[in-house]
């Protein structure tokens, strides 16, 4: 009865839902879910689990030098450097890469697609090396050292002086592939 009162009867329902769920995720980002909020592509740069400690440590460390002041002091410090910790590591992850409305937003940058040239997937070694020995410091860089691949995208406009955008992501094919399709869908003038 609950299946007839939703527009369809058991099965068919759950059918008529399937491809309006597979039209929502489009290009999807770094997070199963996908893009969002009519992103093309969307992921949050945030970081591995294992730095999740790092509050703990901080939590610890400010313990152990407020107790000398006593055991009330020891456990406020333990409690403040992991809420401190925690909101400055959540912060420090909250950079995201987002395909949307025909531009590319990298942290606080919005760039037009139409503004930029080739995007060139990077591995491992080539991302580390457009970081070190061949980054320019006239480029926009949007870098997580936790994230091993990236994107190298040419700026195209002249007036512009920087020469490329370099953005940490986990998915470097999938943001390029976002970057032609949202270029794709530039009006022709």
């Amino acid at each position: 009865m609950r299946g007839a009162a939703r527009g369809g009867g058991g099965h068919g329902a759950r059918a008529d839902r399937a491809p309006r769920r597979a039209a929502r995720r489009g290009l999807r980002g770094g997070r199963p879910g996908g893009a969002h909020n009519g992103a093309m592509y969307d992921e949050r740069l945030s970081a591995p689990r294992s730095w999740w400690l790092l509050p703990v440590a901080a939590g610890l460390s400010l313990a152990l030098i407020l107790l000398r002041f006593g055991p009330v002091p020891g456990v406020i410090g333990l409690v403040a450097g992991v809420v401190l910790g925690a909101a400055a590591l959540s912060g420090y992850g909250a950079a995201r890469i987002r395909v949307v409305q025909g531009s590319l937003v990298a942290g606080d940058a919005r760039i037009p697609v139409d503004a930029l040239g080739e995007a060139r997937p990077l591995d491992r070694a080539e991302a580390l090396a457009w970081r070190t020995a061949k980054a320019d410091p006239r480029a926009f860089m949007l870098l997580r050292s936790y994230v091993p691949t990236a994107l190298r995208v040419e700026v195209s406009d002249p007036e512009d002086p920087t020469p490329y955008v370099y953005l940490s992501t986990r998915s470097p094919e999938r943001l390029a592939a976002a970057l032609e399709a949202a270029r794709a869908e530039l009006p022709r003038g």
